[in-house]
């Protein structure tokens, strides 16, 4: 379980950190094996959320655990995916794949397998020895999860990572996503600036409020998994993004505190 409570956090001058607030207060819980999704208008705080729990961010004050331990830093137990996809430009697919099983001191033979593994896993089979440019954006996002997986994470902290493909391919890789979280049972929280996406991952939806963030909203969704066939034409589906985008919606016409 993922325990956040009464987190404070604020950018600013070293003089004056708490200069840009980001959270006053913020209390969050992720259960074991759930799929969160995390929503909330531009500039509240959503991947500052991820790298605290990440522990790539301390917070000013307030309490991160996973599992009863506290957050102090990264760790084997989280793997995070960008958007981006982050890859080492000068590495073939399975370098990338293993380059944290290198850096934790894998030997070479047993890292080069798992990685062959996980390739095979997220459907690149045959582009092991293929570098990021030669690679579509949809196949670097799959190098980029693969590499996450690779040191067996319990929690998959992942950022936007669908946004910047097409339609077609993101489509494809959320229903992968979907398939590998029910079989692999890890705890997912993901954040998109679509509430469609939301809708159609998550177990539960957090709407995060305008700066100085907090949890404004959070609801369950009454969707069985896998998904309903004719999702989009489902009418508690439409129903829920409809409610979540006006929540949404309200929330960006706010102004910035």
């Amino acid at each position: 379980m993922i325990s956040i409570r009464d987190c404070h956090l604020g950018y600013g001058s070293s003089a004056a950190r708490n200069d840009v607030p980001v959270f006053a207060g913020l209390d969050l819980q992720v259960r074991d094996g759930e799929f969160l999704c995390v929503i909330g208008p531009s500039g509240c705080g959503k991947t500052t959320l991820l790298r605290m729990i990440a522990g790539l961010v301390r917070p000013d004050r307030g309490v991160i655990e996973v599992d009863g331990r506290p957050v102090e830093g990264p760790g084997q137990d989280r793997g995070m995916v960008f958007q981006d996809h982050a890859l080492l430009p000068w590495a073939d697919v399975l370098t990338n794949v293993a380059f944290g099983l290198e850096l934790r001191g894998m030997p070479r033979e047993a890292r080069l397998d798992r990685a062959r593994q996980l390739v095979q896993s997220v459907g690149l089979a045959g582009f092991e020895r293929s570098y990021p440019r030669q690679l579509s954006g949809g196949m670097q996002q799959r190098v980029g999860l693969a590499r996450a997986l690779a040191v067996n994470p319990s929690i998959l902290l992942m950022d936007e990572p669908f946004g910047s493909l097409d339609s077609q391919t993101r489509r494809q890789l959320q229903e992968d996503l979907l398939h590998l979280q029910l079989t692999a049972r890890k705890t997912v929280v993901f954040v998109t600036h679509s509430v469609d996406e939301a809708v159609r991952l998550g177990d539960r939806i957090v709407l995060l409020s305008r700066r100085p963030s907090r949890v404004e909203t959070s609801v369950d969704v009454p969707l069985s998994r896998p998904r309903p066939a004719g999702l989009d034409s489902f009418a508690p589906f439409v129903e829920m993004k409809r409610d979540l985008w006006e929540r949404l919606k309200a929330q960006a016409a706010e102004p910035p505190a």
